[in-house]
């Protein structure tokens, strides 16, 4: 019984990572990656404009 209790904790995290890499693929393109680039897009233009106001003052 001793090698049931050995090889568990690593059969564990392999499901759990396989399970990590599933869902990080799921989660690349489509819809979201079009949220996620809009976001983004945001995000510069937001410290682009905030950089312009600095230095004009």
């Amino acid at each position: 019984m001793d090698y049931v209790s050995a090889i568990v904790p690593p059969l564990v995290m392999a499901v759990f990572f396989i399970g990590l890499i599933i869902t990080i693929v799921k989660n690349q393109g489509g819809a979201n990656k079009a949220k996620e680039d809009a976001a983004v897009d945001a995000a510069f233009a937001a410290a682009e404009a905030a950089a312009r106001n600095t230095s004009e003052g």
